[in-house]
């Protein structure tokens, strides 16, 4: 599990001296009133502290992002390269996963996944994209992993936009390395909601669901029924 990492929020200074044409850096924090990812809570359906720091040019990015958990914190690296073929930007990348405040010895907490993605305009005011996660040792030794989403962005102004997300993760042992047999499981996850833009700050208001059921293997991924369960998180966010 973990944060699907998305765009940084646009606050750049260029870089004087750093012998990269159009490098800039940007930082964001912000406050959730539930850390959902891939449609489960990681913060116990409670609030979470977040924030990042990036490095971009014109079409390669590195950075990290944070987040406190319900007991322990998450801090992720990352790296991209975003080419651009006829109107299709793509996104290709690693992003690895890190939880310094857990006991790892043996858990096997850390881990990594690659990204392919691409996203195009299709009409005026309206941006579609899809993208694929491939994890070759997922979180708590649950095996290989894959994720994959297809994603909408509508542009109702400078200041508000509607998006939209449906993607599928799929787990090689859910249960994790446990005796007994192994056997994939997978599950659905949406999420919609409205970004707006004030003096600053972002906005957004989403609402997330999935139809992971209660006693499937894939439950035993999760944090219970609460944590799957359909949830509103409102975000608050600021450019630094």
């Amino acid at each position: 599990m973990k944060k699907l990492i998305g765009a940084a929020i646009a606050a750049g200074a260029t870089m004087a001296g750093a012998g990269v044409a159009n490098a800039e850096i940007s930082a964001n924090v912000q406050l959730t009133s539930d850390y959902v990812f891939r449609g489960v809570s990681l913060a116990d359906n409670g609030p979470a502290i977040q924030g990042g720091l990036d490095w971009s040019n014109d079409q390669f990015y590195v950075g990290t992002w944070a987040s406190s958990l319900s007991q322990d914190v998450e801090i992720d690296l990352y790296a991209g390269w975003t080419p651009t073929t006829g109107p299709v930007t793509w996104d290709l990348g690693i992003v690895s996963y890190n939880y310094p405040g857990a006991d790892d010895d043996g858990a096997e907490f850390d881990y990594y996944e690659v990204k392919i993605g691409g996203a195009m305009d299709v009409m005026e005011h309206l941006n579609l994209g899809a993208a694929y996660y491939y994890s070759p040792d997922n979180y708590g030794g649950t095996g290989t992993a894959t994720y994959w989403e297809v994603n909408g962005d509508f542009t109702v102004n400078d200041a508000l936009h509607i998006t939209a997300a449906l993607g599928n993760q799929e787990i090689e042992d859910a249960d994790g390395p446990l005796p007994g047999v192994t056997s994939s499981s997978n599950y659905n996850t949406w999420n919609i909601g409205a970004t707006y833009a004030y003096q600053g700050f972002e906005f957004d208001l989403r609402y997330h669901d999935t139809d992971i059921e209660a006693g499937s293997d894939i439950e035993s991924y999760t944090y219970g029924p609460s944590s799957y369960d359909a949830a509103v998180a409102l975000t608050i966010k600021r450019e630094l």
